[in-house]
């Protein structure tokens, strides 16, 4: 499971660890690489996996799993997403332009001015603040680079015939639920499920659990 844009592994366990166990799998969550080879060594992490793998993440990591998805169909057993941002290039998607903005505010105020000088929950700031942290000075490279990565487009996704779980967010603007309906309707065997930002502030496994119970739906086994 790959996290999204700016953000780590301990999200990524906090999210999906208890949920995947409670399926019987076993997650592994690969640190992100900070840098222009972000996206780069993400999609190697995956490769460098034995056997089938059910691939996934959040967001930005999403976009990801699915480009290898897309790549190595052969040995995807099945896709558990959460909160999708956009398809094909990101053009004028809300979470490219925020992505961007970040980028330019850490690159004239610092981490610390620019998580003050953007509004948002507590709880997204501390996991903001912790995982950003990890990036050191290649932070800003690594946002822009999640920002203007293509992920897949809805052709290339109705090309995987895998079972795929989608999880979004009902009130999150900068990852639309209708991105996630788009790419569910793309796909050929796809279930969405949804919970809201506010819920996963609180409990960040019920995003994981929707990702999840999702894919065991498209998969037939829920």
């Amino acid at each position: 499971m790959l996290p999204g844009t700016g953000s780590d592994d301990t999200f990524v366990r906090s999210v999906f660890e208890i949920p995947l166990a409670a399926a019987g799998i076993t997650l592994t969550a690969p640190a992100p690489a900070p840098g222009p080879s972000l996206a780069v060594s993400a999609l190697s992490a995956l490769s460098s996996s034995s056997g089938p793998v059910l691939a996934g993440g959040i967001s930005f990591g999403a976009h990801l799993a699915a480009e290898w998805a897309v790549a190595n169909p052969s040995r995807c057993a099945g896709l558990v997403l959460a909160l999708p941002a956009w398809h094909g290039e990101p053009g004028s998607a809300p979470a490219s332009l925020s992505a961007l903005h970040s980028a330019a505010q850490v690159r004239s105020l610092g981490v610390a001015g620019a998580l003050a000088d953007s509004p948002m929950p507590e709880w997204l700031a501390t996991e903001l603040s912790r995982a950003w942290g990890g990036y050191g000075d290649a932070l800003a490279d690594s946002l822009e680079v999640a920002a203007t990565r293509a992920s897949p487009t809805l052709a290339e996704l109705a090309r995987l015939d895998v079972p795929v779980g989608i999880a979004a967010c009902a009130d999150d603007p900068i990852h639309p639920a209708s991105v996630a309906g788009e790419w569910a309707a793309a796909l050929p065997r796809a279930t969405v499920r949804t919970t809201r930002l506010t819920v996963v502030g609180a409990d960040p496994e019920a995003l994981g659990r929707a990702a999840v119970q999702a894919f065991l739906r498209a998969a037939g086994v829920a």
